[in-house]
């Protein structure tokens, strides 16, 4: 067992490993997500920020002068980056992508016990929760991408230095009708359903207003509390509420019917207090806004999309296509919203709501438009005057914002497009040792975008005075504008950060903590710490080991933010496919503590998203 962290400044440079193409694999096509003029430039584009590429490539390249007003609604705008000769090394994947390819066959319905090696802490009391893809395939049909595998929940328990297993299947309507048929009975994100010669255009028009015979409920992306019950989420309106001890699906709820939401995101935020803060999407007479939707604490049996309420509305820069969102942050004093360049048309909605086709159809990026970040008051529900804009950027998952020194500040894992997602359907991952290129549509940083709060009406320069940061805040023309140019955080792919949560959440911060997004590093199932004040990263990593989200757990004489330890979840390469494990890093050290394996039944699949409950 080989096991060591490294720390990595930006100023070195991180090995990354080529192979040569593979022999009897081909590449196949899929419906683009990314359709833009930058998609040659982006391809092989290791790093996305303009002076990434000039230290890297000695190009040169036009940097943004400042000198366009903001792009009106509706507007393609110019082209943001200009640039010649861009790099084309060859990045292929070094990692086993059949981890994401496994189905499980037999659910772990009753505890399993594992083996234990190390230690692991017995102040450590709870259940980590896992939510990601499970299967594929339905029969005779076979879904396109890794978003339309159906939801398989994981649960490890740890207790008293003990840590037992279980998985199953959230049993969505999708789920269990999709079971019954041996195929897709409603259209997944990117699978159209299976051909029913029995419905008519006019049994579509009709199924319109009935919102789960053209949306699928799956629910494969996250697990959260809201109030004392625990819900599976995606990004559909539809929750499930699910048992904390045997994980089986109780109800199903729907934002739709109490809201009129037709979308949410899959990261709501959870309050000490017990309340959540969750981003929706939904249309009104003036066309789509984006609604922030709080749940108050949960002090009666009753259903949370009962308790929901808006609290805030924002209206969208396009009145035909609202920006796709993942995430968004939330401070003392704002909601932040990051209003990406990747577009929902809903013309394109419609017609494959029509026709039965999938919604990946509708989904446009648009690389003329700047990403704006909207800043909202929680108080009064306004947003800031300012607007801020920055280059076109892709992004899942935003790290933490904070407020100090009368500055917003905003981490957020950016990509240059949204390509990286085409790297997900199940033919790109069976053939991505053929792409040379396939490791470098993957290819993201962690950028902070620092915002002056009160900046001085058509001062010249760089406004940005916040001590630890070299992002830069400039006036576009003098106007109510602010080009943000941001600052990388560290020279390592970064996805499903997460921090001292309960503790640091809308609140100025230190560390994060991340799983690689390098799929051709030498050790592609790296964990990342990542230190934002000293710009330091340090690693943990293990042959032939895929290691998930690390999940803080404070301990409860915390002295420091680090405090604690880091849950993540791992699985294994290879033909270890019925092998999993709960592994237990020191958060401060990033050394290991101990860790629990376990044979199961049936092959375990890679996972997206948890949430640690502790026992009280």
């Amino acid at each position: 067992m080989s096991v060591g962290w490294k720390v990595i400044t930006s100023a070195q440079t991180v090995p990354v490993t080529t192979s040569p193409k593979m022999e009897g694999l081909t590449a196949t096509k899929n419906t683009s997500l990314f359709e833009g003029t930058l998609k040659n430039v982006c391809e092989n584009f290791h790093f996305w920020s303009i002076a990434e590429h000039e230290k890297n490539s000695g190009t040169t390249v036009i940097e943004e002068s400042y000198g366009h007003e903001a792009i009106p609604d509706g507007s393609n705008g110019p082209t943001d980056l200009k640039t010649t000769s861009p790099p084309t090394s060859m990045a292929y994947p070094n990692c086993d992508l059949n981890i994401w390819l496994r189905s499980c066959e037999i659910e772990v319905i009753n505890p399993l016990e594992g083996i234990t090696t190390g230690a692991i802490p017995l102040w450590v009391n709870g259940s980590l929760y896992r939510n990601g893809p499970g299967k594929q395939d339905y029969g005779r049909q076979r879904v396109n991408h890794l978003f339309d595998a159906a939801g398989l929940l994981h649960k490890f328990n740890v207790r008293n230095g003990k840590v037992t297993y279980q998985s199953r299947y959230v049993n969505s309507t999708s789920y269990v009708l999709n079971t019954a048929a041996g195929q897709l009975v409603v259209p997944e994100f990117t699978t159209p359903a299976a051909p029913d010669p029995c419905k008519s255009i006019f049994h579509r028009i009709s199924s319109l207003f009935v919102l789960d015979q053209v949306v699928s409920d799956n629910a494969m992306i996250s697990i959260y509390p809201l109030g004392k019950d625990l819900y599976a989420f995606a990004e559909t309106p539809f929750i499930h509420r699910i048992d904390p001890v045997t994980m089986e699906t109780t109800r199903r709820e729907s934002l739709h019917e109490t809201l009129s939401v037709f979308n949410q995101s899959s990261h709501p935020h959870i309050t000490e207090s017990g309340e959540a803060y969750q981003l929706g999407q939904k249309i009104g007479a003036k066309g789509p806004s984006y609604v922030v939707i709080h749940y108050p604490p949960d002090d009666q049996e009753s259903k949370a999309t009962e308790r929901a309420r808006v609290v805030t509305t924002v209206p969208c820069r396009s009145l035909k296509e609202p920006s796709y969102m993942h995430s968004f942050s939330i401070t003392d004093s704002y909601f932040v919203l990051i209003e990406q360049p990747l577009n929902v048309s809903f013309k394109t909605v419609l017609s494959s709501f029509l026709s039965g086709k999938p919604l990946v159809n509708s989904l446009k990026w648009r690389p003329n438009k700047k990403t704006r970040i909207r800043v909202i008051s929680r108080k009064t529900g306004a947003e800031l005057p300012v607007q801020y804009v920055t280059e076109a950027f892709f992004f899942l998952h935003t790290v933490n914002a904070f407020e100090a020194d009368d500055h917003l500040i905003v981490d957020i894992c950016c990509y240059a497009n949204a390509k990286m997602l085409d790297c997900m359907y199940i033919d790109a991952l069976e053939n991505a040792q053929s792409d040379p290129n396939y490791a470098s549509l993957f290819r993201g940083r962690p950028k902070r975008f620092v915002m002056p709060l009160n900046p001085k009406q058509g001062k010249e320069g760089n406004l940005n005075t916040y001590a630890h940061s070299l992002s830069e805040a400039k006036w576009m023309n003098g106007g109510s504008s602010m080009y943000i140019k941001p600052d990388e955080l560290c020279p390592l792919g970064c996805e499903t950060p997460q921090i001292n949560y309960n503790k640091y959440n809308g609140k100025p911060y230190r560390y994060f903590y991340a799983i690689s997004s390098d799929v051709d590093a030498e050790n592609p199932g790296t964990l990342i710490k990542v230190d934002t004040i000293e710009k330091k990263c340090r690693t943990w990593a293990e042959k032939n080991v895929y290691a998930s989200e690390p999940v803080f757990v404070p301990h409860p004489d915390a002295k420091s933010e680090d405090d604690g330890v880091l849950l993540s979840s791992m699985i294994f390469g290879g033909h270890n496919e019925k092998r999993t494990g709960l592994l237990v890093l020191d958060a401060a050290t990033f050394k290991e503590i101990g860790r629990t394996e376990f044979h199961t039944p049936s092959p375990v699949p890679k996972c997206l998203h948890g949430y640690f409950s502790p026992t009280k």
